[in-house]
C-alpha cells in the first residue's frame, strides 16, 4: 500500500480527506518512520521518528495515538510490498531459481530487510512466543509463529487483528509458492523453509551510513547467502 493511497487515515478508520498542510505532514511522518525503524529498528522512539520529519512530536502523536499504531502502519505497508514483489517474481519468471532469487534481490535491494514485521522471522523451536534476539517483544502484528515441520505456521492470538493475520498470511504463503517451486527443481537446499528465506531478506540488508558501501555490502551479502540456499549434488552423483 502506498503513502498516497493511505494517507486519508492514521489506523484504519479514517477515510476524510486531509488538508494539504496535514496530508504533507502524514507524509513525512511515514517516511521519516521508515528511515528511523529502518535505522534502528522498531524499537526506535517516536521523538526520533518526529525529529527525522521535522514535526514535533505531538504533530506524530495527532497522526499515530500510539507508537503501536505507527508501527503496525509500517509493518502492514512493508508486507504488502514484500507480497506483492513475491507475486511479480513469481508471475514474471518461468525458471523456479530466478523466480526466488529475483525476489530475494528486489526485496534486499529496496531495504525490506530492515522492516520486515518481527513475526516472520521468529522461527526458533523453543521461546518463539517470547522476545526476540534483540530482547524485544516482537508485537506487530500481534500474532505469534509456530514452526511445524520446518515451516512458519502463523497462530493468531486473540486480539490480533484480522488484517494483520491476512496480510502476514499472503506473504507466507507466496512466498512458500516460490520456495516449494525451487525445491521441486532440485534447485533449493530440502531444508530450506520459508523463514529461511525471510531471514535471508533480513540479513543480506545491513544498515550501513554510505549508501553505495550499504548497495555493495548487501550484494556481496545476498551473492554469498544464495549460494548457502541452492542445493549440491551429492558426492555419489559428482561422482558419476
Amino acid at each position: 500500500m502506498s503513502t498516497a493511497a493511505g494517507a486519508g487515515r492514521a489506523d484504519g478508520a479514517r477515510t476524510t480527506p486531509l488538508r494539504v498542510d496535514a496530508q504533507r505532514n502524514l507524509e513525512h511522518v511515514l517516511r521519516a518512520a521508515r528511515e528511523v525503524f529502518g535505522e534502528l529498528g522498531y524499537g526506535a522512539p517516536m521523538e526520533d521518528v518526529a525529529r527525522r520529519a521535522r514535526v514535533g512530536v505531538g504533530t506524530v502523536y495527532r497522526r499515530f495515538p500510539s507508537k503501536d499504531v505507527l508501527v503496525r502502519r509500517i509493518a502492514e505497508e512493508e508486507t504488502a510490498r514484500l507480497t506483492e514483489q513475491a507475486r511479480a517474481a513469481l508471475g514474471q519468471e518461468d525458471e523456479p531459481w530466478s523466480a526466488l532469487s529475483r525476489f530475494l534481490r528486489t526485496s534486499v535491494a529496496s531495504g525490506a530487510g530492515r522492516l520486515l514485521p518481527p513475526q516472520v522471522l521468529r522461527v526458533g523451536s523453543a521461546g518463539s512466543d517470547g522476545p526476540n534476539a534483540s530482547g524485544e517483544e516482537a508485537r506487530v502484528p500481534q500474532q505469534r509463529v509456530q514452526p511445524v515441520g520446518g515451516e512458519l505456521r502463523l497462530v493468531p492470538d486473540d486480539s490480533s487483528a484480522g488484517a494483520d493475520d491476512a496480510g502476514a498470511g499472503a506473504l507466507l504463503e507466496v512466498v512458500g509458492q516460490l520456495v516449494d517451486r525451487a525445491r521441486a527443481a532440485g534447485e533449493l537446499r530440502a531444508d530450506v523453509s520459508v523463514g529461511d528465506v525471510l531471514l535471508v531478506i533480513a540479513t543480506a540488508a545491513p544498515s550501513l551510513p554510505d549508501a553505495a558501501q550499504q548497495a555493495a555490502a548487501s550484494a556481496r551479502l545476498l551473492d554469498i547467502l544464495l549460494e548457502g540456499l541452492r542445493s549440491r549434488p551429492t558426492s555419489a552423483s559428482a561422482s558419476v
